[in-house]
C-alpha cells in the first residue's frame, strides 16, 4: 500500500470510475446560487481524480481546470472528458496548481481535501482565487449504522482493511475548518445520497477504496470472502445499499 496519497489509487482506477458515487443535483444548484456562477465562470477542480465531479461541472457548461497528480486517474478522466472544449486537465498538486494568480471563480475539492489539507494548499488557493471568491470542500460521507449491512461493512473495514482507521474520509471531522476558511467563517450544507449494488457492484465499490487490500493478494481474497458472507446475510432481493450524506463546506479562504 503506497503511503504517497498521489499514488494510492493507481491500481484501482477501473473500479473507481465504475463504482464510486456521484453527487446529488442539489449540490450544483447550491453552488450556482451561493457562488453566483454564470456560463463564463472558471472552476478549478482540485484533486479531480477520474473526473466524477468534473463531468458534472462540464455538463453545466463551466470551464474547468482539473488538477490531478495521479497519472492513471487523470488518464481515465481524459478518456471520457477529453473531447469537451471546456475541460483542461493539469498534472499538478494542490499546493502548486500552476494556475495563474486571481484566475479562478470557484475551487471545488470533491472527496479529496483530506489528502492535502495543509498551509501550502491554503496559500495556493488564496493565490489562484479571484478576490472574494469561494472554495467548496465536498464529501460523500458513508453512513455506517443505518441498517445491518452498513454495520457489518463498517466492522469488516475496521478489522480487515489495511489502514482504514487512519485514512477513512470521515477523518473530515479532524479538519479544522475554522483555521482553513477566512476569519473562521464557512457554511455547511448536507444532502442525502445513495447507491444500490448487486454483488458485482458491491465488489467493485469495495475494491475501489485505497484502504481495502488489493484483490489479488491473500488479504484481498480473505476480505472478498468476508464481504461475500455479509452480502449473502444481509442482501434484499440480491441488493444492498450504501447510504451517504453529501457534505459541503464552503467559504472564503
Amino acid at each position: 500500500m503506497s503511503a504517497d496519497p498521489t499514488k494510492r489509487f493507481t491500481e484501482r482506477v477501473d473500479n473507481y470510475v465504475k463504482y464510486r458515487p456521484g453527487y446529488p443535483d442539489e449540490v450544483i444548484a447550491f453552488l450556482q446560487k451561493e457562488c453566483g456562477l454564470t456560463s463564463r465562470s472558471v472552476i478549478a477542480d482540485i484533486g479531480s481524480g477520474t473526473g466524477i465531479f468534473t463531468r458534472i461541472l462540464l455538463d453545466k457548461g463551466f470551464k474547468v481546470y482539473a488538477i490531478e497528480p495521479n497519472q492513471a486517474m487523470q488518464q481515465a478522466a481524459k478518456q471520457w472528458l477529453g473531447s469537451n472544449k471546456n475541460y483542461t486537465p493539469i498534472d499538478a498538486a494542490a499546493e502548486a496548481t500552476t494556475l495563474s494568480p486571481k484566475s479562478i471563480d470557484l475551487i471545488v475539492c470533491a472527496q479529496s481535501f483530506h489528502w492535502f489539507n495543509d498551509e501550502r494548499t491554503r496559500a495556493e488557493f488564496k493565490r489562484i482565487l479571484k478576490d472574494g471568491r469561494l472554495a467548496a470542500l465536498i464529501w460523500n460521507n458513508r453512513l455506517i449504522d443505518v441498517d445491518e449491512f452498513s454495520k457489518a461493512y463498517e466492522e469488516l473495514l475496521k478489522k480487515d482493511s489495511v489502514d482504514y482507521n487512519k485514512v477513512n474520509h470521515r477523518n473530515v471531522n479532524d479538519i479544522d475548518f475554522k483555521a482553513f476558511f477566512k476569519d473562521g467563517e464557512y457554511k455547511k450544507v448536507i444532502y442525502p445520497n445513495a447507491q444500490v449494488f448487486d454483488w458485482q457492484g458491491l465488489l467493485g465499490r469495495a475494491f475501489s477504496s485505497s484502504y481495502v487490500p488489493p484483490q489479488n493478494t491473500d488479504a484481498g481474497k480473505k476480505f472478498q470472502q468476508l464481504l461475500q458472507d455479509a452480502f449473502a446475510k444481509y442482501n434484499t432481493k440480491g441488493k444492498v445499499n450504501f447510504h451517504y450524506q453529501t457534505e459541503i463546506y464552503i467559504g472564503r479562504v
